[in-house]
């Protein structure tokens, strides 16, 4: 099995069509958006539009869950903007996505952790932003990942995991109860290199440059193949319209791939 692997997009259409026309040449059995379709300033309504017609099996992320059971007043800038913009056909789609999925006998996907759409699984927040340099992330622990993976069928089964949720591409190996290797897959961020966070500390994500990312993953008879991939893409047009839009901070990581320091 040959999967293509997004996530993140944020309703950044340019970077997904970008990405869609490097898959469409991949020659893959099938496409897995692991959440945050929409959220954000940028293009929610139509980015939605594309993938309906593509009909590409997707997750919910923290961002579709914010949008469809929170009233409009508790919304953040980004939920909020999408809102406004989404028709009830867009919120009919965004309800048939679940929390998780198993795409196969031994690939699980979820968003954050296979138990939270909003807790970090390969990285931790440290509270040290702007120490020394710090931006308040570092990768996981070993141990941090493996308690993260917690228990159930996916701990059990799974030999490949797809997550999302910090953008920040990486291939892991998590240890099992079984003591099995699981590969989890993190692709990085279609449409937003970078952000900044409050919770549960301050902290900073950013991957340096303003490509579109996903990754191709490909079992082989002796575990899965993962290649993380950058597509340039228009980004400037994006942050040109972020900024429009009244946010400069998209405007910034979307052109830089860094989050803009005050």
């Amino acid at each position: 099995m040959k999967i293509a692997i997004i996530s993140d997009i944020h309703g950044n259409l340019p970077a997904l069509k970008a990405v869609l026309a490097r898959i469409d040449r991949d020659g893959v059995d099938i496409i897995i958006n692991a959440g945050d379709t929409l959220g954000g300033p940028l293009e929610s309504a139509r980015t939605a539009d594309l993938l309906m017609e593509r009909q590409i099996p997707m997750i919910a992320g923290n961002h579709e869950r914010q949008l469809l059971t929170l009233p409009t007043e508790r919304l953040n800038r980004s939920d909020a903007f999408t809102a406004s913009e989404i028709n009830s056909a867009h919120r009919d789609w965004l309800s048939g996505a679940p929390p998780t999925l198993w795409l196969s006998d031994e690939v699980f996907v979820c968003h954050g952790t296979p138990s939270s759409d909003l807790h970090y699984w390969l990285e931790t927040v440290t509270p040290d932003f702007g120490h020394n340099g710090s931006t308040g992330v570092r990768a996981a622990t070993a141990q941090e990942m493996t308690e993260r993976l917690g228990a159930g069928d996916h701990a059990e089964r799974a030999s490949l995991i797809i997550c999302g949720h910090t953008h920040i591409p990486r291939v892991v190996g998590v240890t099992a109860p079984s003591g099995a290797n699981i590969t989890v897959v993190n692709p990085g961020s279609v449409g937003l290199p970078a952000y900044d966070d409050e919770h549960p500390f301050k902290h900073a994500v950013e991957t340096g440059s303003p490509h579109a990312r996903y990754a191709i993953a490909q079992q082989s008879s002796v575990g899965w193949q993962v290649d993380l991939r950058c597509v340039p893409y228009d980004h400037a047009s994006m942050a040109q319209l972020a900024h429009q839009r009244g946010r400069p901070d998209w405007a910034h990581a979307l052109a830089m791939g860094f989050v803009q320091r005050d």
